[in-house]
């Protein structure tokens, strides 16, 4: 009886003197040690993919498609917003995900472009923000080694700027990472690790940089009130940060009025979430309050930014002409939030 090997296992023929891996011979006296590339024709479709995609990011650049959000971040104790984070939204086609888009830049060797892009439209709005609310802002390691980045952030009172480095950040050279992080600090910069608690990257961000600020991730902060693992986690990331570091604690993704008593009762300072307050422009005025009034955590009525106005109503569907499409077709009619601008009415 013949017996396969497990899958992967290399299998050496005598015979022919070739090896065969996952089903695929190779011959070693030719060289052939790796499966074989993309045919001409796959190579060129993939290169002209990359080329549109690069070709929407540059438009993007180019005409700064983007406009800046700002999120409060509040004290929990005192209901008093201490901070706010820069949050880019792209109104350019397609439409989708700002993390896709910085993504998508990064794919093509634009990432670094896109983000100072967007950096360079938070902190030309940082003037309108209270001198007592610090700017958040969100940058890749390669951004941050950048002459330009360091010019942005000497044109502005460093000392109200608050840098955060998300799990998804590769660091391949933590050394020197923390070399330019001192750099920053000593001009007055605050450094957070975003996203604490959601893998293993963020834990070795926290031990390698020691953070001024730990930002605990919205997988922990949902449902915390009822999930004693979750308020366990979270208790010890809180003590963590204050014994280690002295680092302070963001809760990010405070949804309810539950999350919101809970991470008050272990003691966690300052937090964000739609609960809070939901991303807007900073010109937006502030018309409303939480859904559930939570005193003595009501965001001061003065506070100019952050809260969402009440949205406008959707229109109804306007009907439009009927199209002859034939006996078993319904009329069409325009539908603002349909993307085609199209919708069939039943």
């Amino acid at each position: 009886m013949r017996v396969a090997p497990p899958i992967g296992q290399d299998v050496y023929s005598k015979k022919r003197s070739t090896f065969r891996v996952r089903g695929r011979r190779l011959d070693p006296t030719r060289g052939d040690t790796a499966p074989r590339s993309m045919s001409r024709r796959d190579q060129k479709a993939a290169q002209i993919r990359n080329e549109q995609r690069e070709a929407v990011i540059r438009e993007a650049i180019a005409h700064r498609s983007l406009v800046t959000h700002f999120q409060p971040i509040v004290d929990l104790r005192s209901g008093q917003p201490i901070g706010a984070e820069a949050l880019s939204r792209f109104g350019q086609l397609p439409v989708r995900a700002p993390d896709a888009w910085f993504a998508e830049a990064a794919s093509v060797g634009l990432g670094v472009e896109l983000e100072l892009i967007a950096l360079e439209s938070a902190l030309e709005q940082m003037h309108l923000l209270p001198t007592s609310v610090y700017l958040s802002l969100n940058a890749s390691v390669e951004t941050m080694v950048t002459e330009r980045f360091s010019e942005l952030i000497g044109a502005v009172a460093s000392e109200r700027i608050m840098l955060e480095l998300t799990e998804h950040t590769k660091v391949v050279d933590y050394p020197e990472l923390a070399h330019r992080i001192a750099h920053l600090r000593s001009v007055g910069v605050r450094v957070a690790v975003d996203d604490a608690g959601a893998g293993y990257s963020g834990l070795a961000h926290i031990l390698n940089l020691k953070p001024d600020v730990i930002k605990l991730d919205i997988s922990l902060t949902r449902g915390i009130d009822k999930d004693p693992a979750r308020r366990a986690l979270g208790r010890a990331l809180l003590t963590f940060g204050l014994d280690a570091y002295d680092a302070s604690l963001v809760a990010e993704g405070i949804e309810t009025e539950g999350e919101l008593e809970t991470l008050r009762s272990l003691g966690c300072p300052s937090g964000q979430g739609f609960f809070l307050g939901r991303p807007a422009l900073l010109a937006a005025p502030v018309t409303k309050q939480p859904a559930t009034p939570l005193p003595p955590l009501l965001l001061p009525e003065r506070y100019p930014v952050m809260v969402d106005p009440d949205p406008e109503p959707i229109p109804e569907p306007v009907q439009g002409p009927e199209l002859d499409l034939g006996e078993s077709s319904p009329p069409m009619a325009f539908d603002p939030d349909e993307g085609n601008g199209i919708v069939v009415v039943r």
